[in-house]
């Protein structure tokens, strides 16, 4: 999973980014501080990982991993080529969702590109400029489709085409891609274009210090970026990306400790990931064994032969079954053998669709 972490100048972008990667995007009071976007990997916390190799003594862990994608700050006029315009976008297109970092703090030493603090502002300067950059991408398809599609000769040239048509009025109408009603067919040809207003968003509303561990429904202004994702279907989350920096420094016991002071169970990274992963219908499943014990990442609905295929493509050619048990079941039982002996251990076929938490063994034949 690739997530770009996007938002106007002086937002908190980068150090927030710094935060949850730790890989040192330096992070400066004054726009376009990010040039290239800086890139980072970061694993996936999974606290079923530690406790499968603890019971079988797995030599390696290895958990699912995301990555990051920093991308410059962007400003009005950006699809026309303003601040740095379309070499920005061009790097939003590879990412699978974007993090929107919008700023719902007052500073007078952090300056705002627009003078005042008004996230739901904010959003919209970026989610035009994205739907300005789509109108422009559709407009190149129609361009090479045009003859194809004149008089109906080709008829699947001529329907692309009337769906292109639709789209842009839609878009024109400054709504995002993601919220056009498609068909399936439709939806083929949507997610041909890569448009960047089609792709999932999860809003980060960044804080100040003084307002951790406040009830998020008494800050105004994380309440309209509440009220604004709701609207659109998109994520959020709330977080303090310098406190979130801090965290990032301490040693993973003192930073669960700062974090229960402010009354939190979790830190931003995981709030982030795991808001993702719904956003984008993900889930893991595992495997487990005294060489390895490791996390794969699937869409929610795959099927075990598709699974399998993660894992090698061999797996899924040759796929005959699946041999599962859920992951409380087989700590309860003290591992595979133990499973099997109490009947626990299912064998699935090449319908079987996976869950998040099964723990796998597949078994092949090529």
């Amino acid at each position: 999973m690739k997530l770009g972490v996007v938002g106007l100048p002086n937002v908190g972008k980068s150090t927030l980014f710094n935060a949850i990667t730790k890989a040192g995007a330096e992070a400066a009071n004054y726009p376009f501080c990010t040039i290239e976007p800086n890139v980072g990997v970061v694993a996936v916390p999974d606290e079923r990982l530690d406790s499968l190799a603890a019971l079988y003594s797995s030599k390696k862990v290895t958990p699912a991993v995301i990555e990051f994608v920093d991308i410059a700050g962007l400003v009005k006029g950006a699809s026309r080529g303003e601040g740095l315009g379309n070499k920005f976008l061009s790097h939003i297109r590879e990412c699978d969702a974007i993090v929107h970092v919008v700023r719902c703090f007052e500073d007078e030493n952090i300056t705002h590109v627009e003078s005042t603090v008004d996230p739901v502002r904010d959003i919209e300067t970026i989610n035009l400029e994205l739907i300005l950059a789509d109108i422009e991408a559709v407009e190149k398809r129609q361009d090479r489709i045009r003859n194809a599609a004149r008089g109906g000769a080709d008829k699947n040239a001529a329907a692309e085409f009337a769906f292109l048509e639709r789209l842009k009025a839609h878009l024109e109408a400054e709504e995002p891609a993601s919220s056009l009603a498609v068909s399936e067919d439709e939806k083929i040809l949507l997610d041909n274009l890569f448009l960047l207003s089609a792709k999932p968003v999860v809003y980060c509303a960044n804080i100040a210090e003084k307002d951790m561990g406040a009830d998020e429904e008494t800050l105004p202004l994380v309440v309209k970026v509440k009220q604004y994702a709701a609207k659109h279907n998109a994520g959020v989350i709330v977080v303090c990306a310098k406190t979130e920096a801090e965290l990032a420094e301490m040693d993973p016991n003192d930073a669960a400790v700062f974090l229960e002071e402010f009354g939190l169970k979790e830190s931003g990274l995981s709030k982030l990931i795991k808001t993702s992963y719904s956003l984008l219908g993900l889930i893991s499943y595992l495997t487990a064994g005294e060489k390895e014990t490791r996390a794969w990442t699937i869409t929610a609905g795959t099927k075990a032969p598709q699974a399998a295929g993660k894992i090698h493509s061999d797996f899924e050619k040759g796929f005959i079954r699946a041999e599962v048990v859920d992951y409380e079941t087989l700590l309860e039982c003290g591992g595979y053998n133990g499973a099997r002996e109490k009947g626990k251990v299912r064998s699935e076929g090449k319908d079987y669709v996976m869950k998040d938490g099964d723990v796998v063994l597949f078994r092949f034949n090529v």
